[in-house]
């Protein structure tokens, strides 16, 4: 799994600034567990995996609109 790590410097509205290695930008706060506070690390995974798993199951739904 490939993962990210951003550190919150500061939240605006709806939003977090995040600092990455090379820039600063903004996440929709929500997408964040809440307990997430100014200058935590916050780290970002992508599982492949699941979703691998998910796109399957979606296919499998999408199949069943266009077959009944």
């Amino acid at each position: 799994m490939k993962t990210v790590q951003v550190i919150i410097d500061r939240f605006e509205a709806e939003y977090a600034v995040v600092e990455l290695p090379d820039r600063t930008t903004a996440l929709l706060a929500k997408v964040l567990v809440p307990e997430a506070r100014e200058g935590d690390l916050v780290e970002i995974v992508v599982n492949k995996k699941a979703t691998i798993k998910r796109k399957q199951a979606m296919a499998k739904l999408a199949g069943k609109l266009w077959t009944d």
